[in-house]
């Protein structure tokens, strides 16, 4: 037996679809042991518990050759550091002063055109006053302190607030969907695949096959496919070809069958 990987229904050897999902089977093969069927994607074989990823061990240690030691290339000897030389750039702040300098070193000539104070070029003169330079004290703020998120409040999701229903449209009876199920089976009692929403109790049901549709719901949007049914299956009186979906929207009208006897009305809330 085949387990469905959606829905853990057993299928016969040999079955590429699930009965009851419609969902592709892996593929299978046979145990090299026991003969068993065993998934072709399994490490042990269920039956028997051989190991199905074992390989023989082979000879690898024979078709290593030997490392043979690579000639070692004669030692080159590095160059000769070249040491850098200073290299004199050009402004009045790196003039060179000399040892016997008559002048003291943090005192410096510097011309002055004809016309213009000495006094000027040299604040160190008597009789010029200094302005003295204040420094400006930066005071570093701290940066801002982040705003920490808004604590999330405990809300439902729009998946679990949707609650969709079948209204039928002749008796006026309400059909909630369930709301734990992905796939939700239309149809009679049958020993293949029993209904989710059983229509044997409604006025005219001999015409609804006993697998007759499927409701698929995707997050927050339900889709109506018809699996094979006798009469077919329409929707807002336009027939819906057997491996085509519909995507149901509020008050959209199934019919399952024809001459509309049996009809229901989608709703959400």
């Amino acid at each position: 037996m085949i387990v469905c990987p959606n829905c853990n229904h057993l299928n016969p050897d040999g079955a590429v679809q699930c009965e009851a999902c419609y969902t592709p089977l892996p593929a299978t093969t046979n145990c090299p042991s026991c003969g068993a069927t065993v998934q072709a994607d399994a490490a042990f074989c269920g039956q028997c518990g051989y190991n199905l990823h074992a390989t023989a061990p082979t000879a690898i240690a024979a078709t290593v050759a030997p490392d043979i030691p690579a000639a070692v290339p004669p030692p080159v000897n590095p160059d000769p550091l070249v040491h850098s030389q200073p290299v004199a750039t050009s402004g009045a702040a790196n003039y060179d002063v000399p040892e016997h300098s008559p002048l003291p070193p943090t005192e410096m000539s510097v011309p002055h055109q004809e016309g213009e104070d000495p006094a000027q070029h040299n604040p160190s003169s008597p009789g010029v006053e200094t302005q003295p330079v204040v420094s400006q004290q930066v005071i570093s703020t701290p940066p801002p302190q982040p705003t920490p998120p808004p604590v999330a409040t405990a809300s439902r999701t729009q998946l679990q607030q949707v609650t969709a229903r079948l209204v039928h449209v002749q008796t006026d009876r309400v059909v909630e969907l369930p709301q734990n199920l992905s796939v939700i089976h239309i149809g009679k009692p049958n020993d293949r695949i029993p209904p989710d929403i059983d229509v044997s109790g409604f006025p005219n049901s001999e015409i609804v096959s006993r697998i007759h549709a499927d409701i698929r719901v995707e997050g927050d949007a339900f889709y109506i496919e018809d699996v094979g049914s006798s009469n077919g299956t329409y929707i807002n009186n336009l027939p819906l070809l057997p491996g085509n979906r519909h995507r149901l929207r509020p008050g959209d009208r199934i019919s399952l069958g024809k001459g509309d006897l049996v009809t229901f009305l989608f709703q959400v809330s």
